[in-house]
């Protein structure tokens, strides 16, 4: 199944102008404040509706939809306000502008200290990720739940793969779903900001050859990060609410930090009866200050 994506290569602005169409032709009139009127063919408002509400000329807004132009946050924060964006849109959108298009490159490390917070939080789970979401580091409680990274090839030792192409998530995750979907959003969001990132182009690749995740992705749904409570059904211990903690890497940027903590005592409970071991993993392209070959354990 194919789904609209902005072609590796392409200028971010393709994506902004296909974006915001997208969410110009899901609004009404009457949602924008407008009289419905008689014999309207365009779905949603026109081009010259959105242009004169948010201030400015309509050739400007059209070449902004058709990605010729850049434009500045307080244009853009105009036309979020017209086409009623919600904050994870709203921010999405403003990621577009120029000076905040590039962020600056992870390190392919993951330091020492970090390494043991993550193993210190066994029972559990715990994660280091990078930008692309692929897993750098992680515990032995976070492969009791899931699955030991370590034993999948290294292209698939990412968040978004196991979520949607590792076929016990379906699963595992109770509310498959709304979690799948949320996680998209933040995904696309992130990946708009990299067009040119290889990385990413390949994950959006491996990504639409799911049909879920084709549909929803052509539907260029974006999120922001949520706190939130996770249900899984374990096949070892039943079921857990965890609560699902992301903290960025201050010292090493571009690393998030992420935990799953009990949000009661049944889950808690669970957690412990689970077999793990004390050692930390680590993916091919994570070490101790430098790059190592080869994923191992620290102890």
């Amino acid at each position: 199944m194919s789904a609209a994506r902005t072609p590796p290569g392409a200028f971010p602005q393709y994506e902004l102008g296909a974006f915001l169409r997208s969410r110009r032709e899901r609004l009404t009139p009457r949602e924008a404040g407008l009289p419905d009127g008689p014999g309207r063919r365009t779905p949603g408002l026109r081009r010259a509706e959105v242009a004169e509400l948010a201030g400015i000329s309509l050739s400007w807004y059209t070449w902004l939809e058709q990605g010729r132009v850049r434009t500045s946050e307080q244009v853009l924060r105009a036309v979020a306000r017209v086409l009623r964006l919600d904050a994870a849109e709203t921010a999405h959108v403003l990621s577009f502008v120029e000076e905040n298009r590039q962020p600056a490159d992870a390190p392919t490390w993951v330091s020492r200290n970090l390494l043991s917070l993550v193993q210190v939080m066994t029972p559990h789970p715990a994660v280091v990720l990078d930008p692309h979401w692929d897993l750098l580091a992680w515990n032995a409680g976070y492969a009791a739940l899931l699955t030991d990274p370590a034993r999948l090839h290294p292209k698939q030792r990412n968040l978004l793969w196991l979520v949607f192409r590792w076929p016990p998530a379906r699963t595992l995750l109770v509310d498959w779903e709304d979690d799948a979907r949320a996680l998209l959003g933040q995904f696309r969001s992130r990946a708009a900001r990299r067009p040119h990132d290889p990385r990413f182009a390949e994950l959006v690749d491996e990504l639409l050859s799911d049909s879920d995740a084709a549909r929803w992705y052509e539907r260029r749904e974006t999120a922001g990060f949520q706190p939130s409570v996770r249900r899984f059904r374990h096949p070892g211990v039943g079921e857990l609410r965890l609560r699902y903690v992301k903290l960025a890497a201050v010292d090493e940027p571009g690393h998030h930090f992420l935990a799953y903590l009990p949000d009661d005592q049944v889950s808690e409970d669970a957690l412990r009866r689970m077999p793990v071991s004390r050692e930390t993993g680590r993916g091919d392209s994570a070490s101790v200050n430098s790059p190592c070959p080869t994923a191992r354990s620290v102890p």
